[in-house]
């Protein structure tokens, strides 16, 4: 008689939930000081590199940065190894990652000042350390989808997403106060080891967290869609298309408000302190109201809301950025909005995959990530460029020490911080309008995917060992 296995509930470590949202929070730290803080001010502050060229730099990367996405999802989906598909990027990348991040910050003898050598130094780093954060972050973005079946399971590991991404923000803007000024040689070299520091360190958390948790290796067997079937399927889901709208401004967002900040700080003379207060309440608040909110009032209907209130914040900023108590308020409305960003677009975007599915009978997370990323990249430098046209339109001087620049200057920070970010939020709030996964309609078609989960998932992990449980 042969005996039926006895079968165990599917179940993620804390260990590995905590050590995947550690990597996540790590390469996000890194890119955030590239993308969005520290990199553009380092190489046209510090280093002398023309705004005018500095803006050129991000438009040609933007490029790369937006194709280099679609196409290693590609690879990925149908990389095949003893420990995964994701895994072998995240852990043999990590090195050349942390490598490619110090040679941003390494002195090329001769090179302050000459236009030629900053250029292509910002320029030629860029594209290498895209590449491995491309083939490291996209990987850890997937792998609770190859850590766990069961949706019960993945749940578990978002929650401790959801905390550590909260460093991505803070660790950012608190390195800002230590930002030398104009001529400070000694500053500078301290700034520079303190970036490598990071670097190392950051790129080790994410190193030594493969080690803590594993992939399950049926994945690897599955049969993927050709490359261009797939990106067909993702632009005719509407839902996807006007997704994009919110997903694409929330990364112009992210980006040139964590860039701004800096010149903010260095020529309007506001106290930080309470500015950094009021925008952590924003952000603690805004997880626990989105949370709170999210089933009456619907991932759609808060998604907007988010929008509007981060709009508002802009605008605050822009009539009363001189002073304590407007500005306070608007990083407190950037709080709200970047908590919306960190918790309602995901699940915005697990539902335009919900959709698919519902469409095609097929799922394929993967590729959206991928197609998302083609669109989303570029914002990282629009939003560069943006923020440097205007401030060099309305006089900004790079070569003066902190608080030095005049009116006109001091006023070109505060538009190109907040404006463009503002029109786009505003742009995003009526487009949503027109977003189509929200009502009875789709309460039906979600109850009827819950269903079909359930079926798939006591399928899967029946099949390798596991027992299903609601």
């Amino acid at each position: 008689m042969i005996e039926t296995p006895q079968l165990k509930e599917e179940y993620v470590p804390v260990k590995s939930r905590i050590w995947i949202s550690i990597a996540d929070s790590a390469a996000g730290i890194l890119q955030s000081l590239v993308a969005a803080s520290a990199l553009t001010y380092y190489f046209v502050k510090l280093r002398g590199l023309d705004t005018g060229l500095a803006g050129i730099v991000w438009l040609i990367f933007g490029i790369w940065n937006a194709v280099n996405d679609p196409l290693f999802g590609y690879i990925s989906d149908r990389t095949k190894s003893k420990i995964g598909r994701r895994l072998p990027y995240i852990r043999f990348g990590a090195p050349i990652f942390a490598l490619a991040f110090i040679l941003f910050w390494v002195y090329i003898p001769g090179s302050n000042g000459n236009q030629t050598m900053l250029f292509i130094q910002m320029l030629s780093v860029l594209f290498i350390y895209d590449t491995l954060y491309t083939a490291i972050a996209t990987s850890i973005y997937i792998m609770p989808y190859e850590m766990a079946v069961s949706n019960k399971a993945r749940s578990t590991i978002y929650v401790w997403k959801i905390i550590f991404m909260v460093f991505t923000i803070v660790v950012p803007m608190a390195l800002e106060r230590f930002k030398p000024d104009v001529g400070d040689a000694a500053g500078i070299a301290s700034f520079r080891w303190l970036m490598v520091g990071f670097g190392i360190g950051m790129a080790a958390l994410v190193f030594i967290s493969t080690f803590f948790y594993r992939e399950k290796h049926f994945a690897q067997e599955q049969q993927q869609p050709p490359f261009f079937t797939a990106i067909k399927e993702c632009f005719t889901n509407r839902s996807f298309v006007v997704f994009e709208t919110i997903s694409f401004t929330i990364i112009f967002a992210q980006t040139a408000l964590m860039q701004g900040i800096w010149l903010y700080f260095d020529e309007l003379k506001v106290s930080g302190l309470p500015l950094y207060i009021a925008l952590a309440a924003g952000i603690v608040g805004g997880v626990v109201l989105w949370i709170n909110r999210r089933d009456k009032w619907g991932v759609k209907n808060s998604t907007r809301i988010m929008a509007l209130v981060f709009a508002i914040g802009c605008l605050t900023l822009v009539l009363g950025g001189h002073y304590v108590i407007p500005a306070a308020f608007g990083f407190l409305c950037f709080g709200f909005g970047f908590a919306g960003g960190m918790y309602l677009i995901p699940l915005m975007n697990g539902d335009v995959v919900d959709f698919d599915e519902h469409k095609t009978g097929l799922r394929r997370e993967g590729m959206y990530a991928g197609i998302n990323s083609f669109i989303t990249k570029p914002a990282i430098s629009i939003a560069q460029w943006a923020l440097l046209a205007i401030i060099t339109a309305f006089g900004y001087d790079q070569t003066l020490a902190k608080g030095a620049q005049s009116a006109s200057a001091q006023t070109g920070v505060l538009v190109g911080w907040v404006v463009p970010t503002g029109i786009l939020l505003l742009i995003c709030f009526f487009a949503l309008a027109l977003y189509p996964l929200a009502g009875e309609k789709w309460d039906e078609i979600k109850e009827q995917l819950s269903f079909l989960h359930r079926e798939k998932e006591k399928k899967y992990l029946e099949e390798h060992g596991y027992k299903f449980v609601e």
